[in-house]
Parts: structure tokens; sequence; C-alpha cells
């Protein structure tokens, strides 16, 4: 069972491609941070995620805020998991060109291809984007650094997954109805080929739910509580279906999670409830039922505790949150 897959499907992945750039030394652009992307992208209620894919030469990733530059070469993905403003570029110090001045035109374009620079070494680059659920993806993404990069050229699964991008990007104008649809999934198992290595290449002194993830124990019991959320689990039965005892259960997942087998499934079960709350219809009590809560005050007063509202208000502080940001974006 991969328990990475499991919450993949619940923050409903979704990706793009929106950048495919062949830039000269000395180059350098600002990436602006995810708001600001979100802004563009209509989708202010979601995370996004901005990766870079070094195809050929060159070049480093620094987020502003940290200082440090990160080498970047050939095969290289470069995933900024947080959303930070960012700058890219190969060569000596020169002014970074603002890209969210492009992303406009860039994003209504669907692809666009970019050469600017000072004449000197190529780099070419396919940038690009994913969107997620906000609370949801804190679940895998709280651990992770400003900056992950992974090669995935030393894999014939990650030069697969290279070479089909690479052409689908090079004749989206010619692939005709769902050529954007097949970027997109592209785009998501990138992403999710570079989680799978990052996580492989975690030392083993590493705790945190990625840390957790790797463990067997650990990582089948996450399996267990995310395929069925709602399901009546104690940390007995939880144990039971791993094939060790409640007591080292127990263990394990404090060492990685520092929390309960069973107090981790309670703040899920309530974040799944937070996004059925803003995306249907669904009355609180059918919600409640939903997430595996047989008693709707019970539920009421668990929610409250954990987001700070009761249910329905949540919704309604959601639906004008949302209304909101609309009227802004007209």
């Amino acid at each position: 069972m991969d328990v990475l897959s499991e919450v993949l499907k619940a923050v409903k992945l979704d990706g793009a491609v929106f950048f495919n750039g062949e830039f000269s030394a000395p180059w350098c652009a600002r990436e602006p941070d995810s708001c600001t992307m979100a802004s563009y992208l209509s989708a202010r209620t979601a995370h996004v995620i901005i990766f870079h894919l070094i195809i050929d030469g060159r070049a480093y990733a620094r987020v502003e805020q940290d200082g440090s530059a990160v080498p970047l070469k050939a095969g290289d993905i470069v995933i900024i998991p947080h959303g930070d403003a960012h700058l890219m570029g190969n060569g000596p110090p020169v002014t970074p060109i603002d890209s969210a001045k492009q992303l406009q035109q860039v994003l209504a374009e669907g692809r666009m291809i970019s050469q600017f620079g000072g004449g000197g070494e190529l780099t070419k680059l396919i940038c690009g984007y994913l969107t997620c659920d906000s609370q949801l993806s804190q679940v895998f993404m709280a651990g992770l650094p400003p900056i992950i990069k992974v090669n995935i050229r030393d894999n014939p699964s990650g030069q697969w997954l290279e070479d089909t991008l690479r052409y689908s990007v090079d004749h989206a104008d010619a692939s005709g109805p769902g050529g954007s649809a097949v970027i997109a999934k592209l785009s998501e198992a990138l992403f999710v080929e570079t989680l799978r290595r990052y996580i492989a290449q975690l030392p083993h002194t590493q705790t945190g739910w990625l840390a957790g993830v790797r463990d067997p124990d650990v990582g089948k019991a996450l399996a267990l509580l995310h395929r069925q959320p709602a399901h009546p689990w104690t940390v007995a039965t939880l144990a039971h279906e791993v094939g060790v005892s409640r007591s080292v259960l127990a263990e394990r997942f404090q060492h990685y999670l520092s929390d309960t087998p069973i107090g981790y499934l309670t703040r899920w079960r309530l974040q799944l409830a937070a996004q059925l709350l803003r995306s249907t219809s669904k009355s609180v009590a059918e919600v409640a039922g939903d997430v595996g809560y047989e008693s709707e005050p019970s539920f009421n007063r668990a929610f409250k505790r954990e987001l700070g509202l009761p249910p329905a208000r949540f919704r309604t502080h959601s639906k004008s949150s949302r209304k909101k940001e609309n009227i802004g974006t007209v």
C-alpha cells in the first residue's frame, strides 16, 4: 500500500507547464511566490508548488530569504514546495528579470518559449507548477526544506519521464485536443517521482512524516489510515493489521510523528471534513459521518477545537472568503 499515493489523491494534485526557456549566461530571473502565482491562476484557495527541470547546461536556484544558492546541472529537478519567491540564474551577478511581469502572458498562451541572456553558456529548462489543497498538503509538506533537488537521469523511470515531458512540451502546439491534460499528468508524475527519490535519500536518523512513510510499520499504518479514514480504528485493530504489538506501533509513531496513531487520525479526519465543507453542499451531519463520526455534537466539538470555528461557521466563512477573492480577480 502506497501512503503517498493515498495522500496525493486527497490533496487533488493538478499540474501544468508554463515556461520553456533557453537562457544564455549571464542571466537571472526572479520567480514569484505561490500567492502571486495563485492570483494569476485564480486559485487563491489552493497552494502552488513551483518546479524547474534543467534539460541542458547549468543553473542555480536560491530562495530569497535563504541566501544560499543550490547548484543545478542537466537532469536536476528543483522543487520549491512552500512556494517561496526565488532566483534562477547562471553566471556572474546580473539584475534579475521579473518573471511575474510575463506571467499573465505565459499562462494565457499556455506555453511560451523564452530566450534571453548575455550570449554565453546556454541553459535549457522547463518550468511548471502544481496546485493542491492548501490544508491537506501540509501533511507531507510540513517537513520539507525550502528547496528540494533531485536528479532524475540516474533511473530509467526518471529518464522516461523527462524524455516524455520534453517531447510533449516541444510538440504542444501540434498535439491537438488533450495535449495540455497530458502535460499536466506528466508534471504530476514528475513531482511524485521527485518525492519518492527524496524520501529514499533521507538519512536513517531523519524523523517526520516523509521519514515515517519509509518505515515499514509506520508506513503501513499510515496507508491504512489514509485509505480508510472513516473506519472505527483503534490502536489494537491498527496494530493487528500492521502485524506488530500496540506498544511497538505507538512507539514508532511517536518517534517519527511525535503523535499517537489515533491523534494523527483525528486531525486528518478533521482536515478532510474541512475540505468537504468547503467543496460540497453536504450537511454537517453527512460530513461528520463521511469522516468517521457517529455523533454530530462530538464532531462539532472536535472540529472547533482543531480549526477554531464550528463546522457551519467554518463553511460560511470559507464561502465568504472565496466570494471576496473572486471579486478581487475581476
